[in-house]
């Protein structure tokens, strides 16, 4: 089999490079992996960097577990200081050890171009997936060559419902449902270890925080390739299987009190840009949005399809922590259809009915003073 598969990593090693790099439009699509310590990241990541899949992916680990079937082939620096050393795998991969945030390591990969078509990012066990992807959107010379595709999650079927509702002092948010909350896919792991009654808990727990998520259950961490790579979670691309997504998302009920959920409303209607900025501002960034007890909303995730004045196209809304995006689709409003905006929140202390009252009354006020 290997035999077979080499002979296509010669001309595109050769001939291919200058191809990749001439061409613009080629940005290399970065995918975050993240999860709670023991729930299988490292194992998914060696399954990838080892199974025969026709695929260059580099990969980009940011700390080695005990044993790690990688530790063997790479030395880490002893000083702490940031050190790499690429590995080319037989099955095409590449792979890099990293003490560092990952950008740095992207940069130094994007000399390497032409040798890999996808880049897969490990953040370590208790990192905050959204720091790492919001400094995709903020490092433009990053952006120009690379794109995030989506943030995948492993959640570990026998210890994952522990982690996801262990309560934290005042003020904390708990790690896990963090990660669960900012992913894009989630992979159930070692879902053999549980009974079917304990899987469904599971199931619900993360549900409940995140009511837009895909969720795939494996064993050992083996997946199909393709579920995982091109989510095209966070471009333009996604806005015809978002709008169907949309559709079908549901406000979602905290399982603790200071829990994480998932809130969704529609307002139909246009609405001005700069009225959604100034909503999206108050609610990321002067956090002034609270609910009916007085507690500040905390958004996490931000994700939408709204209607905006004097575009022809839907215009898809993403936000992640402070950080927030808006661009146009690929997908027009039809003549005869109701155009509408229809938003999805992920966070804390999330109320829909205010939410959406201080949606229409900032779109709504602002439009009758224009």
């Amino acid at each position: 089999m290997e035999d077979e598969d080499c002979p296509d990593l010669v001309p595109i090693d050769a001939g291919g490079a200058e191809e990749a790099e001439s061409s613009p439009s080629r940005k290399i699509p970065v995918t975050i992996i993240t999860g709670y310590l023991g729930a299988g990241k490292t194992t998914l990541l060696n399954y990838i960097l080892t199974e025969q899949h026709n695929k260059r992916i580099a990969v980009i680990l940011n700390e080695f577990g005990e044993g790690s079937a990688l530790e063997k082939s790479l030395a880490i620096s002893q000083g702490g200081e940031l050190y790499e050393e690429w590995l080319e795998l037989r099955n095409g991969c590449l792979c890099c050890s990293v003490k560092d945030n990952g950008v740095k390591a992207i940069e130094n990969l994007m000399q390497r171009r032409g040798k890999f078509d996808y880049i897969l990012l490990e953040t370590t066990g208790l990192a905050d997936p959204g720091a790492v992807a919001s400094m995709f959107w903020v490092d433009s010379e990053l952006g120009s060559d690379i794109y995030l595709d989506g943030i995948v999650s492993v959640v570990d079927a026998k210890y994952g419902l522990q982690h996801l509702t262990e309560e934290k002092p005042e003020g904390l948010v708990n790690e896990a449902s963090r990660q669960v909350a900012l992913a894009d896919l989630i992979i159930i792991n070692k879902t053999d270890l549980v009974s079917e009654e304990e899987l469904d808990k599971v199931r619900t727990s993360v549900r409940s925080i995140n009511g837009l998520v895909k969720i795939l259950e494996t064993q050992r961490s083996r997946v199909d390739l393709s579920n995982v790579l091109d989510l095209h979670a966070f471009d333009s691309l996604s806005g015809i299987s978002l709008q169907k997504k949309l559709e079908h998302v549901k406000t979602t009920h905290a399982h603790l009190d200071k829990g994480i959920v998932t809130v969704t409303f529609e307002v139909p209607g246009n609405i001005k840009e700069e009225n959604l900025n100034l909503f999206i501002q108050n609610l990321l960034w002067e956090k002034n949005v609270k609910d009916k007890t007085g507690r500040t909303m905390d958004v996490i995730r931000l994700k939408g399809l709204v209607s905006i004045q004097g575009k022809s196209h839907q215009v898809i809304v993403q936000g992640v922590h402070e950080l927030y995006d808006l661009e146009e689709t690929a997908v027009a409003w039809k003549e005869d259809e109701k155009r509408t905006n229809r938003l999805v929140l992920i966070g804390r202390n999330l109320d829909k009915e205010t939410i959406k009252e201080v949606f229409i009354a900032t779109v709504r006020e602002q439009q009758g003073n224009s």
